[in-house]
């Protein structure tokens, strides 16, 4: 399913304009994205936890030349699926 797809099933199941449903999960969608970014916890209840983990530095290898590489240490975002949400896909 596209973004174009949930925002115009979202607009259907709540009775809105196409333009507020986008709006809406513009905003949901930058909200979970302003936490992150301050290193906090987003919770859905039944849907599942977006969280950051960091990812240490290591070693790799350039696939064209075969030289070992370094990898910085980053941060990446993490989805946690929750129970409603995973016995809904069983």
């Amino acid at each position: 399913m596209t973004k174009a797809e949930l925002v115009d099933k979202m607009a259907r199941a709540s009775g809105v304009t196409k333009k507020s449903a986008e709006r809406a999960l513009g905003a949901l969608l930058g909200g979970i994205k302003e936490s992150l970014k301050k290193g906090k916890r987003v919770t859905l209840v039944g849907f599942g936890s977006f969280s950051v983990a960091k990812r240490a530095a290591r070693n790799g290898r350039n696939p064209q030349t075969g030289k070992p590489i370094k990898i910085p240490a980053t941060k990446v975002p993490k989805f946690k699926a929750g129970k409603e949400l995973k016995d809904a896909v069983k």
